[in-house]
């Protein structure tokens, strides 16, 4: 898994073609010579004009960036796709069934399964849900599930985002690009559609919907505002699907119902969409300092009077301690065997596993538990030596807060650098919808580390997107 050469998902070892890159491999071929540079500017041009930026924390040439797009297409067969969407959808309900459990009778923690301590002396642990009855029993509605691929039947889930995550804006806009600059290309093959999304998102969140709102539920989408590197997103989103796009202080709480503030006054919300991280959302019941959130909206949602999407406290099934032990929470509450495979984890905490890692760091991914977006990490095979001994130093210092795993050789796609063609290593994020029932959009968010080498894809550590693409039979 490690040190071997990293799977190439468009040629085999003899230099052949994989099947479903069939269509490509001749569409390249009959590129002139700028031609995909050329595609590259006008997809830059589509991009800056459709307003996707996102903000870079401490970078110097100023915040706002187009996110890097490649115009090759990563591609996937359908019967790949058919087994990658079985075990996520196997995950996402698992891991409802244990949020459930957790906070209602723990009988996961009662069977021994997962350490106690482990779940309630937990940050992402939320109290406040004890006892609470969300919506058809769901609490993730919305999830992107980060997998990586390291061989021709070989995937590996990185982690399980179910509080807020991102990036859906650019599987779908990445698509729309993709349409306008290779429209021969698409007539070459059958994909499978990608922009039902927001139709999507929009049923699942009126499926969830309280028993009193009617036939057309109100839905709006909470967002911290202009400031957030998503906002982009949030707006994007709320537009898609015809909802209103709120701030915190565009919604007030009365009589323990959600209301709007608009122009011919004040208006009953149901569902809100929220952009904003659980100790924001109410100062009265959260974060008493937050200026983002709505004082009163915990009691309107414990109520029953208003659903929140995701439910708070969802944090603690993706926490990274607790990502190891999802092969057992599927067991646990489905009785099958997990279907896609968890990363092998180290555990610093236990002593001989520690000795190891600390022996071994050098060949290893050092994590922060609650580190994301790349930040708070270390690849051993690019750190240098003194970055070792430093992240040597902070696991010795706090062994609970990190987790460690072996370097997987992600899989490389061909990827337009420099008017040439290269592999370049990606991961892919399906987004998955949790209400009335399980739908998974055909593809997801390919994200592609473009510096030769690198295993880091994130948009914040110079990564870049690529439309994602599953055939259909």
């Amino acid at each position: 898994m490690g040190e071997n050469t990293p799977f190439d998902e468009m040629y085999n070892a003899d230099g052949s073609v994989r099947e479903p890159y069939r269509a490509l491999s001749e569409w390249l071929g009959e590129q002139p010579e700028k031609g995909l540079a050329l595609m590259q500017v006008d997809a830059e041009a589509i991009f800056r004009k459709l307003g996707i930026t996102f903000a870079v924390y401490g970078s110097e040439e100023g915040t706002e960036k187009v996110i890097p797009f490649d115009v090759i297409p990563r591609i996937i067969a359908a019967n790949e796709w058919r087994k990658l969407s079985r075990g996520i959808e196997q995950r996402v309900k698992a891991l409802n069934a244990f949020l459930y459990d957790i906070y209602h009778r723990q009988e996961i923690l009662k069977a021994g399964r997962i350490p106690e301590k482990l779940i309630l002396n937990n940050a992402a642990f939320c109290p406040q849900m004890m006892g609470l009855e969300p919506a058809r029993g769901v609490y993730a509605h919305i999830i992107g599930v980060d997998i990586v691929r390291v061989g021709p039947d070989e995937f590996y889930v990185l982690e399980d985002n179910l509080r807020t995550p991102s990036g859906v804006s650019y599987m779908l806009e990445d698509r729309e690009a993709m349409m306008m600059l290779a429209p021969d290309l698409f007539q070459r093959s059958k994909v499978a559609p990608v922009e039902t999304y927001p139709e999507n998102l929009r049923r699942t969140l009126e499926s969830v919907a309280p028993a009193g709102a009617g036939r057309n539920p109100v839905i709006a989408v909470l967002t911290p505002g202009i400031y957030n590197s998503a906002y982009f997103e949030h707006s994007f989103l709320a537009d898609q699907m015809g909802a209103q796009l709120c701030e915190g202080q565009d919604l007030f709480v009365d009589g323990g119902k959600v209301y709007m503030r608009t122009t011919t006054g004040p208006e009953r919300v149901d569902v809100i969409y929220r952009r904003i991280d659980d100790d924001y959302l109410d100062p009265l019941t959260f974060r008493p300092d937050s200026m983002l959130g709505v004082p009163g909206i915990f009691d309107a949602y414990r109520a029953g009077n208003v659903t929140l999407v995701n439910a708070p406290g969802t944090g603690i099934a993706d926490d990274k301690a607790v990502y190891t032990y999802v092969p057992e929470i599927i067991e646990f509450y489905l009785g099958e065997k997990a279907l896609l495979n968890n990363v092998p984890t180290y555990n610093c905490t236990d002593v001989d596993q520690r000795a190891w890692v600390l022996e071994n760091i050098g060949d290893l991914v050092v994590k922060e538990v609650h580190g994301s977006g790349g930040y708070g990490m270390m690849v051993g095979p690019t750190s240098t030596k003194a970055q070792h001994e430093e992240f040597k130093k902070k696991i010795i210092a706090r062994p609970d807060n990190y987790i460690v795993q072996p370097t997987l050789a992600l899989s490389t796609c061909p990827t337009h650098i420099n008017n040439d063609v290269a592999p370049r290593h990606v991961d892919l994020r399906p987004y998955v919808l949790v209400g009335d029932e399980v739908r998974i959009t055909p593809g997801g968010l390919t994200r592609v580390a473009l510096k030769k080498g690198s295993l880091v894809v994130n948009s914040s550590q110079g990564g870049g997107t690529k439309d994602t693409w599953v055939l259909e039979d």
